[in-house]
């Protein structure tokens, strides 16, 4: 059966101990709460799991832990994205074992100025020829500082084994160029819930979006208000989670993204994040609670 990729999805956050130490526990019992919220499933280490920050061991050891945790209804998406196609390959097929539905590999960056669009076709295709499950693109340039262009994405939509494109670029304009060229099971998804709605409007099938893993009701009110057809509602939803969204994304990013877990006083794990990543400070904190409080989430 293809894998039909559409809804919303948290990228989770990974939870660390005071020294850094994967907890996987916690990782399990956030899982469970995101369960009872009628999330699609799950991103385990995209950007926000601070994949870059981990060894292939600990990548597996979460993705074991996730799997065990994540209902067979719903979406499990592994973040394997690394800087070579050899790695990335490997990756894919250790995901695969570990029960994942789909792989997310975000561009090689390092040597970006050749990571030009005949090498990045070239890496995503060997991939996918490659990959037990399939692939999903991840275009996050304000990270990586490369934006796979519409022309590049249509190419690699030709493959049968790559599904869909998580984009975090914000252009609008280009997620509706590629979906007016690609097959109709490819599916466009938003990389952020701070246009979830307008990137709907021009055919995309959902969001992996930050602001998920602390607003998650309401980003699946956004979205089923769009596809009930009820505009002003789904508008309206996404004025309002616009500033809290940039706290936890843009503003305070990853150390903003914990706080709120746990300002949310539903049993979410956040903690600190890994070196040279620090906690968000007491000012900051009481900055987000107030934007929290704004947005209704607390």
């Amino acid at each position: 059966m293809a894998l039909k990729l559409e809804g919303v999805f948290p990228p989770i956050p990974t939870p660390f101990d005071a020294d850094g130490n994967l907890l996987l526990d916690k990782l399990k019992s956030n899982i469970v709460l995101w369960n009872k919220t009628g999330l699609h499933g799950y991103v385990v280490l995209g950007s926000n799991g601070e994949a870059v920050m981990l060894t292939d061991a600990e990548r597996a050891a979460l993705w074991q832990a996730a799997r065990d945790a994540i209902p067979r209804d719903k979406l499990f998406l592994a973040g394997a994205g690394v800087e070579s196609t050899r790695n990335c390959i490997a990756l894919a097929k250790r995901a695969a074992e570990l029960g994942a539905d789909a792989a997310m590999f975000v561009t090689p960056n390092y040597y970006k100025a050749e990571m030009k669009p005949p090498a990045l076709i070239n890496h995503y295709r060997a991939i996918a020829d490659a990959s037990p499950i399939p692939v999903i693109l991840y275009n996050m340039p304000v990270a990586t500082g490369i934006d796979l262009d519409a022309a590049t994405v249509i190419a690699l939509a030709e493959h049968p084994n790559i599904v869909g494109i998580k984009d975090s670029s914000g252009n609008v304009a280009k997620f509706g160029d590629i979906v007016r060229a690609v097959r109709s099971d490819f599916s466009v998804i938003a990389g952020s819930g701070s246009y979830l709605y307008p990137a709907l409007c021009v055919g995309a099938k959902g969001a992996v979006a930050a602001l998920a893993n602390v607003a998650p009701r309401e980003c699946l009110a956004m979205y089923d208000a769009f596809h009930a057809g009820r505009h002003d509602d789904a508008r309206a939803l996404q004025l309002k989670m616009i500033p809290l969204n940039a706290a936890v994304t843009t503003r305070w990013n990853i150390p903003g993204l914990k706080a709120a877990l746990e300002e949310l006083h539903q049993g979410y794990y956040g903690g600190a994040p890994r070196l040279p990543l620090r906690p968000l400070g007491d000012d900051d904190r009481h900055a987000l609670r107030q934007m929290m409080q704004d947005a209704r989430i607390i």
